[in-house]
């Protein structure tokens, strides 16, 4: 997305009732996103009756902006709400414009089915909060729901799942818009995980060990130490000291993927940041974030960002012009 002086704006819809946790993460994620020593967003938050708007948790929350808001919007995102299936038709004629206009639209958990009544993800991918995944199926058969991931993009629209999931949903975002460097700072400032990758699960069906203190806890700071190596499994099964069998369940319950998976999503992230924050040559980058070569580093880049490492670079390179200029010719 092309950078400008004037910060993105993002429109945060608010049904009624709406959940507080829709609404206080985008306004503290967005909120501390920094380029170059400016905001990089703008948090306007609009209902379709400006005043109070009533919450799930029975308080009221003050909402000064009316849906006039949506149409100065660049990114629509709908808030989830105590009550899934009642779209409200103010706001899904609202999102339907924004659409029309060709503003991204976002929806966190139950916002989905705001999405799905004004049409705009038949025929798509999309997901909501598994425990109404049933009902947005029923009413919008139409719909391809991915019923168990934490977010989905399908062209201009993003859904999440619930509660946290739209922590990872906003981390997308501003990784898309400015970069994973920015977004990763983002998650640290804000004392939550990195972006971790949408298709990994919403839920597990036994309770989660401590993510500090076990055996894979332990391994995935040390394979983080060691991205630039060429790890296998075996490799990681030794170090956390049981069998690969065991590390591969045992590490699929705390992180919701395998560990090869995990493991190359670290090195993709690696890498994108290394892209960013450096000026070294591709070559240099596939090694040190140990995608090996300079091809193998394209080639994953393009399948999940759609850009070549060059184009990333120019894109979202923190570093002056001339010096992410001093990069390998290869694309």
């Amino acid at each position: 997305m092309p950078r400008s002086r004037a910060p993105h704006r993002i429109v945060v819809v608010a049904p009624s009732p709406v959940s507080m946790f829709n609404i206080a993460v985008p306004e503290m994620l967005f909120g501390k996103v920094d380029v170059d020593g400016r905001p990089g967003y703008e948090v306007v938050i609009c209902a379709a009756e400006p005043g109070p708007v009533p919450t799930s948790g029975g308080l009221d929350l003050y909402v000064r902006h009316g849906l006039d808001a949506v149409r100065e919007a660049d990114t629509v995102l709908v808030a989830g709400t105590g009550e899934p299936f009642e779209p409200e038709s103010r706001i899904v004629t609202a999102v339907r414009e924004a659409a029309d206009a060709g503003k991204r639209i976002a929806s966190l958990c139950t916002g989905a089915f705001q999405l799905a009544e004004a049409g705009l993800l038949h025929g798509r991918r999309a997901t909501t909060y598994w425990a109404h995944a049933d009902e947005l199926r029923r009413r919008y058969p139409h719909v391809q729901l991915c019923g168990d991931v934490l977010y989905v993009q399908d062209g201009p629209y993003v859904t999440s799942s619930g509660y946290a999931a739209g922590i990872d949903l906003c981390l997308h975002v501003i990784r898309t818009d400015y970069g994973a460097a920015v977004a990763n700072d983002v998650a640290r400032r804000a004392l939550v995980a990195p972006v971790r990758p949408g298709g990994q699960t919403q839920f597990t069906q036994t309770p989660l060990p401590p993510e500090r203190g076990t055996a894979c806890a332990d391994t995935r700071g040390w394979a983080m130490r060691n991205l630039d190596k060429p790890l296998t499994l075996t490799d990681l099964a030794r170090h956390a000291g049981v069998s690969v069998r065991t590390l591969t369940r045992r590490f699929h319950a705390e992180s919701g993927v395998s560990p090869l998976q995990w493991l190359l999503h670290q090195r993709i992230e690696r890498a994108k940041e290394l892209l960013e924050t450096t000026a070294l040559p591709m070559d240099q980058v596939a090694h040190a974030s140990g995608l090996g070569t300079a091809d193998s580093l394209r080639g994953h880049l393009v399948r999940r960002t759609g850009l070549t490492p060059s184009a990333y670079r120019a894109q979202f390179s923190r570093l002056g012009t001339g010096a992410a200029r001093a990069t390998s010719s290869v694309a």
